[in-house]
C-alpha cells in the first residue's frame, strides 16, 4: 500500500511537473516580442539622420499598435551592458555606417545573437559596412549591403508602383518619396534568401556625380544604362532560421510623416521579430510636425520653416 501510495505521489509531482513546465512555454510563447532599438550617435544636423528621434518615434508606433510586442530605444551606439540583449527578439540599428558602425567592434556578439534567430534590421545609412568580414556577415544576417565602389547613395524620386505579395506590405498603398535612396547593393548569388520589397528603375540623372566612393563606378553606369531594376528595400529569411530586412532610405527625418513609408518599415520590424503583421499592416496614428520634431539632436535653425515641411508633408496642425 504504502509503496503504491509512493508511485501515485511521484506521479503527482511528475504531472505538477510537466504541467508547469508547459505553463512556462506556453507564457513565453505568448509573451510580447523584444525590439531593441540601437540609435546612432549626432550625425548629419538638423532634419538628417535622425537616429534618436526616428528610433523614438517607430518605438512609439510599435507600443501604440496593440500587437504583442514592446520595443525600447537604445541611445547612443553599442550598449556597454550586454544584459540589454537578453531576451531580444529583433535588433534595430539606424546609425552611420561604414568603418564606424557601430557593430564594427562587436561582429562576433551580433553573430551569435543571429545564429539564435534573432530579427536583425538596418536602416539607411546603417546598411553600409567595410567590403570583407563586415560585409560578409551584415550580407548573412539581412541579406544585402552597400558596398563602396560598388554601390551609390544620391537623392532621387523613388516610385513604388508593383510592391510584392508579403507580409512586410500588409496595408501598404504605392507611393513615391524623394530621399537618399541608395542603389547598386551587394546580394547573395541568386538573391538566395532575399525578397525584394522596393524596386524601382532609378534613371541616369542619379549619376551626375563623378565617379567617386559613393556617387558612381563602371558597374552601376552599366546596370543603369540597361534600365536594370534597382532594390531599395528587402527582406532576408536566413539559413539560422532568424530574418532580416535593409532599408535605405531614412536620410531625411521628414519622410517618417509619410504613413506608406513608416507603415512599411513598423511592418519589417514586427515580422523580423516573428510576430504576426496584419492583414493591414502595423495601425499607427498620423503624425504631428511637433511628434517630428522631438528627440532631434540639433537645436532648430531660427530659419526653420515649420508650415513648408507641414505643407509638404501633409501634416496635420499641432495639438492644441
Amino acid at each position: 500500500m504504502k509503496i503504491r501510495v509512493l508511485v501515485a505521489s511521484v506521479c503527482l509531482i511528475a504531472l505538477a511537473g510537466m504541467l508547469a513546465g508547459t505553463s512556462l512555454v506556453a507564457a513565453e510563447a505568448n509573451a510580447p516580442k523584444k525590439i531593441l532599438f540601437l540609435a546612432g550617435t549626432p550625425s548629419h544636423g538638423y532634419g538628417a539622420h535622425e537616429h534618436l528621434a526616428g528610433c523614438t518615434l517607430l518605438a512609439k508606433s510599435l507600443n501604440d499598435s496593440g500587437l504583442p510586442v514592446h520595443a525600447e530605444v537604445h541611445h547612443y551606439g553599442w550598449p556597454e551592458d550586454a544584459k540589454l540583449f537578453d531576451g531580444v527578439d529583433c535588433v534595430v540599428m539606424y546609425c552611420d555606417g561604414g568603418e564606424g558602425h557601430m557593430v564594427m567592434k562587436h561582429l562576433a556578439q551580433m553573430d551569435e545573437l543571429a545564429k539564435k534567430g534573432v530579427g536583425i534590421v538596418c536602416l539607411h545609412y546603417a546598411v553600409e559596412i567595410p567590403k570583407g568580414e563586415p560585409g560578409d556577415r551584415l550580407l548573412d544576417w539581412i541579406g544585402g549591403y552597400f558596398e563602396t565602389n560598388w554601390s551609390v547613395n544620391p537623392d532621387w524620386k523613388g516610385k513604388f508602383t508593383n510592391l510584392p505579395k508579403h507580409p512586410i506590405t500588409n496595408g501598404v498603398e504605392p507611393f513615391e518619396i524623394v530621399d537618399e535612396w541608395y542603389y547598386h547593393m551587394r546580394f547573395p548569388q541568386g538573391m538566395k534568401g532575399v525578397t525584394p520589397i522596393l524596386t524601382d528603375v532609378p534613371s541616369m540623372e542619379t549619376l551626375s556625380r563623378p565617379d567617386g566612393t559613393h556617387s558612381g563606378n563602371p558597374y552601376v553606369r552599366a546596370a543603369v544604362a540597361k534600365k536594370e531594376p534597382q532594390h531599395l528595400a528587402w527582406a532576408c529569411e536566413r539559413e539560422d532560421g532568424g530574418r532580416g530586412f535593409g532599408f535605405t532610405g531614412g536620410h531625411y527625418h521628414w519622410n517618417w510623416a509619410d504613413p506608406n513609408f513608416r507603415k512599411l518599415v513598423l511592418n519589417a520590424i514586427v515580422w523580423c521579430a516573428k510576430a504576426d503583421v496584419p492583414a493591414g499592416g502595423v495601425s499607427d496614428a498620423p503624425k504631428t510636425l511637433a511628434e517630428l520634431e522631438a528627440n532631434q539632436d540639433e537645436k532648430q535653425p531660427q530659419d526653420f520653416d515649420r508650415e513648408a515641411i507641414r505643407k509638404e508633408f501633409h501634416l496635420p496642425p499641432d495639438a492644441k
